[in-house]
């Protein structure tokens, strides 16, 4: 059963929905939610299990999709143009392969159609296991998380999910859903032969990155027959906050109708 998504709204124009990443939400895509808003009228939403939309059984792509087409449906809207980064990515690449009609064309941000180990795991099991009674500080949240997470920027992200509650700071993202779908979330669903999203597609990867290899590319040609690549330099995953420009330079035209195969 879909669940109602929250939104955080920008601009005016032709709509425009975007899709976060993993342990991500709405507010990490707002400096670009506004920039685009100049054109467009943008919708950031919360996937389910992250931000402050419901949580919600199962975290697969198929559920999330359908969350997705509810809130287009719920707008009033016949289609909308979409960007996904990475989860969000290959959420709105199965809402493409199994409603089209929802998807008048698609930005995948750094994420293919494929399966790859389930890496982040270890992020969720490390978020589940920090003992938060009487933390009341992300700095002091940190400090327990270190040992477990070195990296501090990796950190930094993972804790914007804190938010104060009865007892200190408590979790916003639903771990428990993420790990038991951990493998569904690493994969990608498997279609009946023949399927593909036949509208404009544009897949924009970090030349920094590993998630979108060439190898990575017949599974596009198969399923997205008229995608576009474009490889940004100097961008590592987070491609449209490490170089915003580019980013937007490459998907704007494509975005107001601009492509070319």
């Amino acid at each position: 059963m879909a669940v109602t998504l929250a939104v955080q709204q920008h601009g005016s124009g032709p709509p425009l929905v975007i899709l976060h990443g993993l342990f991500g939400s709405a507010g990490n895509w707002t400096a670009v939610a506004r920039l685009l808003g100049e054109r467009f009228r943008v919708y950031a939403l919360d996937l389910r299990n992250h931000g402050a939309s419901p949580w919600a059984e199962p975290m697969d792509y198929p559920a999330m999709a359908e969350d997705v087409a509810a809130f287009i449906a719920s707008r009033g809207l016949r289609s909308a143009a979409l960007i996904g980064h990475s989860l969000g990515g290959k959420a709105a690449m199965t809402l493409a392969l199994t409603a089209p009609q929802l998807v008048e064309r698609l930005v995948v941000v750094d994420i293919a159609p494929a399966s790859r180990p389930a890496t982040h795991a270890a992020y969720a099991e490390a978020m589940r296991a920090l003992d938060l009674r009487g933390v009341s500080r992300r700095g002091a949240a940190d400090a327990l998380l270190k040992p477990q997470i070195a990296d501090h920027a990796v950190r930094a992200f993972l804790l914007q999910n804190l938010v104060p509650g009865a007892d200190g700071l408590q979790w916003r993202i639903n771990l428990d859903a993420i790990l038991k779908d951990m493998p569904a979330i690493s994969g990608f669903p498997d279609f009946p032969p023949g399927t593909a999203y036949p509208g404009p597609v544009l897949v924009v990867r970090g030349a920094l990155s590993d998630y979108v290899e060439d190898r990575d590319l017949p599974a596009f040609a198969r399923l997205f027959p008229a995608y576009r690549l474009v490889t940004i330099a100097g961008a590592g995953h987070w491609v449209h906050a490490e170089r915003t420009e580019p980013f937007l330079d490459a998907v704007i035209p494509f975005l107001a109708g601009e492509f070319s195969k």
